[in-house]
């Protein structure tokens, strides 16, 4: 039943795609049925559709049936999902696909089942989303390529969760990838578009490679490309040491890890919105679902310097992260470098789990990996909720830039409130959702200090805590600009002013929908354990058993000795501090409501230039960590015509750059352009030379295979 979900929902991922094609092209083909119809004598109601400038405009009843079937895709996806966390076993099946001897082989385990799961959500919130968000495409790109890349893309990272050989997942990997490079470049006549998606396609290639020699390794051990008999088989430390580390490249580069994130600032601006919050919410688990899924099903045993090398990543890419989003005024590229942060949390969880299970502490480590799973289902909640949110905003103001909002809390109030409600969950306050993964992973790096004797890992263990502190206050920082100069204040330009209310209902209900889960899993964070304990089981052999030991009311990972939160507690609290504020506000006489202009500070008239900018919030942070980014600031003076001594105006620049493309990516390109200089020596031009090569290259390849 489980899998005939799965199945179900490929097919009607890959079916909307087929659909939006065939609509954008349907007068190829209803010219001819209107001819058969002729013959034959049947009265049929098609019309050929007249092309609409470049691309032919889709009736929207057609794109809502194309979105219709995506969000049936992830219901599909979310049903088996749920079904398969609650079942005895997993279940597995063979496809009648591939080459003769090498089949594709489907599982369908609790592991995968929590990342349908999450795929489910993320497409369900999508699908609503999407008819209305596409409208502003009509006429101007092709709907077919949007749609036919977008279910591919879906399709493909459901195919990467039910892979049962390296054959099928690295296919589904592919198609992955390669759907969501063209996502990227739809809007293709910006150059900032096309280089973003040539480095995301070329990143995304490497990685492959990396996951590919990972599999090598293990495919060479066990003789077989099925995932059965790579559990079954026996590698040695090193082998297995070497095949971690190329699958922590692989998948780490996929999920924007430090130093291997350049392309997801760079990316997911510019795909629209609906495929940010898909690539951001989604893709970024994917990865994180390769490498549980490699690590502690494939390889299964977990060593301990895994767990530092895991740690250390997470954290820098924790700290990095926020700190280069808290400085960005583009507001889809905060979004996308706040990505990296959370990525880290969700690496630190990880990281935590293997260093703990490596040292013989079970409970420990799945503390730790409970919080990373936590968190994954959380960021892709509140992060597709704030792309969601973000795209209806620059739907409505066109603009990414923040410097050029201000004031849409009164002009777009409900997209204000969903934005608001995924701030402070992306901010990790109480009562919402992204609290109670972050204290989990608190929870877990504080408790190692009484366990681990290694003096230099309990010292990175203790720095890691610190640096989770640290990037909870940056981020609460950096959303707290991001509201505040998008949605409060005066208007600074009169798009801005001129916005409104997005006009269908669907691009309000999926986000809504979504904050609504933010605050169920921010107020009932035990049952959410307990829906965990068969993947930990699956995993580990074991159960959380102390996360609830005083009852749902109470989370006590550790047991009742050690801290414990009460969410929904938390949320009475502020319930009857807010009922009280208010009861004392509407007491007596004098607490009538008056309207009244907001003081000027005596300046006679406020104005949107004497507001707080993006760039002066952030400023302190600039200043103070000024050796993370590549920082130039230039101030062009401007003088009279009459009196060049005369300055009637000051423009200033300011550009922050990655330090990554100077220590890192730009040497890369010098040594690769060097290498490809001295293999052009073998371009002779000669077919007797290249056929020579070619001998060559067979020759040894039949040796590695003898």
């Amino acid at each position: 039943m489980t899998l005939l979900l799965a199945y179900a929902s490929v097919a009607a991922a890959l079916s909307s795609g087929l659909l939006a094609l065939l609509g954008e092209h349907r007068a190829a083909w209803t010219g001819p049925a209107l001819q058969v119809a002729k013959l034959v004598r049947i009265p049929v109601p098609l019309r050929p559709t007249p092309a609409v400038g470049p691309h032919r405009r889709l009736p929207h009843a057609w794109r809502r049936m194309v979105f219709a079937l995506l969000t049936a895709s992830g219901v599909s996806a979310l049903g088996a999902g749920l079904l398969q966390l609650h079942a005895d076993a997993a279940v597995s099946g063979q496809l009648p696909f591939g080459l003769p001897w090498l089949h594709w082989h489907v599982r369908l385990d609790t592991l995968s089942a929590f990342f349908l799961v999450v795929l489910g959500l993320g497409v369900i919130a999508a699908g609503v989303y999407g008819p209305g968000y596409t409208r502003q495409f009509a006429g101007q790109y092709s709907f077919g390529a949007l749609g036919l890349f977008t279910g591919s893309f879906v399709a493909g990272m459901e195919g990467v969760l039910i892979a049962d050989d390296a054959y099928l997942f690295v296919i589904a990997w592919e198609a992955m990838t390669v759907s969501s490079y063209f996502l990227v470049v739809y809007q293709h006549e910006h150059a900032s578009h096309r280089r973003a998606a040539f480095l995301y396609l070329l990143m995304g290639e490497v990685g492959a490679i990396a996951i590919i020699l990972a599999f090598g390794i293990l495919a060479a051990v066990s003789h077989s490309f099925a995932f059965d008999a790579w559990r079954d088989a026996h590698v040695t430390p090193a082998w297995g040491t070497a095949a971690f580390l190329l699958a922590l490249a692989g998948f780490g580069m996929k999920a924007g890890l430090v130093p291997l994130h350049a392309w997801l600032p760079e990316a997911h601006p510019a795909a629209p919105a609906h495929v940010s919050g898909l690539m951001s919410g989604v893709m970024l688990k994917i990865a994180v679902y390769g490498l549980l899924r490699f690590a502690f099903d494939l390889l299964g045993d977990v060593q301990w310097y895994w767990g530092a090398i895991v740690l250390g990543l997470g954290t820098g890419s924790a700290a990095l992260g926020i700190l280069y989003a808290v400085v960005q005024s583009d507001l889809k590229r905060l979004l996308a470098y706040s990505s990296i942060e959370n990525m880290g949390i969700v690496f630190m969880g990880l990281g935590l789990c293997m260093v703990f299970i490596g040292k013989g502490h079970v409970q420990l480590g799945l503390i730790g990996l409970v919080a990373a799973l936590y968190h994954v289902l959380n960021h892709s909640l509140f992060k597709n909720l704030l792309f969601l949110a973000a795209g209806s905003v620059v739907h409505q103001t066109h603009r990414h830039d923040l410097e050029h909002m201000g004031g849409l809390i009164k002009r777009m109030p409900v997209t204000a409130g969903l934005f608001l409600a995924g701030s402070v969950a992306i901010a990790g306050l109480p009562p919402l959702n992204g609290f109670v993964s972050e204290w989990l992973t608190f929870q877990a790096a504080l408790q190692a200090a009484s366990v681990i004797d290694n003096g230099i890992l309990r010292s990175m263990v203790s720095v890691a805590a610190a640096i989770l502190a640290f990037t909870a206050a940056v981020a609460a920082a950096c959303f707290v600009k991001l509201y505040g100069v998008a949605f409060l204040g005066q208007p600074r330009e009169r798009r801005s002013a001129h916005a409104h209310e997005v006009s269908h209902s669907g691009m309000l209900w999926a986000p809504a929908m979504l904050a609504g889960l933010c605050l169920l899993l921010g107020v009932l964070p035990t049952w959410v354990l307990d829906a965990m304990r068969p993947i930990t089981r699956q995993l580990l052999g074991e159960t959380l058993t102390s996360a609830s030991a005083r009852g749902w009311l109470w989370l006590t990972p550790g047991g009742v000795s050690t801290a414990s939160y009460s969410a929904p507690l938390v949320l009475l609290a502020m319930a009857l501090a807010w009922w009280l504020l208010r009861r004392l506000e509407r007491r007596g006489p004098a607490a009538d409501v008056r309207r009244a202009p907001a003081w000027d500070c005596g300046f006679g008239g406020l104005s949107p230039r004497m507001q707080y900018t993006a760039a002066a919030f952030a400023q302190p942070v600039r200043r103070i960590f000024a050796p993370v980014w590549e920082t130039v600031e230039t101030s062009t003076p401007e003088t009279a015509a009459a009196n060049p001594l005369q300055v009637t105006a000051l423009s200033y620049r300011l550009e922050i750059g990655d330090r990554s493309w100077r220590w890192l990516y730009l040497p890369l390109t010098r040594v690769v352009e060097d290498l490809a200089r001295q293999t052009a020596r073998i371009q002779t031009g000669q077919v007797r030379i290249y056929i020579a090569y070619s001998f060559m290259t067979l020759i040894v390849l039949l040796g590695v295979v003898s």
